[in-house]
């Protein structure tokens, strides 16, 4: 039997036969080996032979404790340890070409040529990049909230909302832990102020950065660009306008993975 997982830092999706268990995120960047085994178990199966793993942070030397830690646990399976922007592109693209990008809570875009990556124009997290993420969603929202350059009731819906304060938010920000995973909290509040003009054109800037520093750098216009993650599929309506305005071709969309890259490995 094929097991077929899709990592993120927050949750892990797993597929096998046919039904998808989603559990812990693993990381293996920010986690131990004991960490990363205690997660892995949950899904011991002595019928699985093959697993595809595609997770965030599994890049060398970082995956190789992943797969270790797998092969601990399935010793009769064979094991594949990829990144989840290889996963992302296969799961997009299958074995055809194109353009593969996540949007979630940070960015990531590459190039690929049907089966491996061949170009991939560095994200930098979200301090120096991460373009089209929602944590940078949150940043710039906040930035013109406080900034006054919001109109006043989105500023008055906004405290309603989040029930937090200037000097909350700023502590959750600059002192407590995850600040990208709070930032990126933000964006559903973001997406239902979508029809106030400042929102729209803030949310379209936003992923017209993150078209024109990362998509349109691979200068492939002849290929689709392609979307997986939970802003993009929050958003796929602005996304399909700012390609559309670029002189891009729209890919597919999708908001999970791991049934397309079941499907790829079936």
């Amino acid at each position: 039997m094929i097991l077929v997982a899709d990592s993120g830092s927050t949750k892990t999706d797993w597929m096998m036969d046919g039904e998808i268990i989603t559990e812990n995120g693993i990381n293996p960047v920010t986690m131990s080996e004991e960490d990363i085994l205690s997660h892995v178990r949950m899904m011991a199966d002595e019928t699985v032979d093959e697993i595809f793993f595609y997770g965030a942070g599994c890049v060398e030397p970082f995956a190789d404790k992943v797969r270790k830690m797998l092969m601990l646990v399935f010793p009769q399976a064979e094991v594949l340890v990829e990144s989840d922007l290889l996963g992302a592109a296969r799961a997009l693209c299958g074995h055809e070409p194109g353009i593969a990008c996540i949007l979630g809570t940070g960015s990531n875009s590459c190039l690929y040529d049907g089966e491996r990556i061949t170009d991939n124009i560095p994200p930098l997290g979200y301090i120096l990049g991460d373009e089209g993420s929602g944590a940078v969603l949150g940043k710039l929202f906040l930035n013109k909230l406080f900034k006054r350059e919001l109109p006043q009731n989105i500023c008055d819906a906004f405290f309603e909302w989040s029930k937090m304060t200037y000097a909350e938010i700023i502590d959750r920000v600059y002192r407590q832990p995850m600040a990208n995973r709070f930032l990126a909290s933000l964006s559903p509040f973001v997406r239902l102020q979508m029809e106030e003009p400042a929102i729209r054109i803030l949310v379209y800037e936003h992923f017209n950065a993150f078209v024109r520093k990362n998509v349109m750098k691979y200068n492939r216009q002849d290929l689709p660009v392609n979307f997986v993650g939970s802003m993009a599929d929050a958003y796929r309506d602005v996304l399909t306008d700012v390609l559309k305005a670029n002189d891009l071709l729209v890919g597919k969309i999708i908001q999970r993975p791991i049934e397309r890259l079941a499907d790829y490995h079936s």
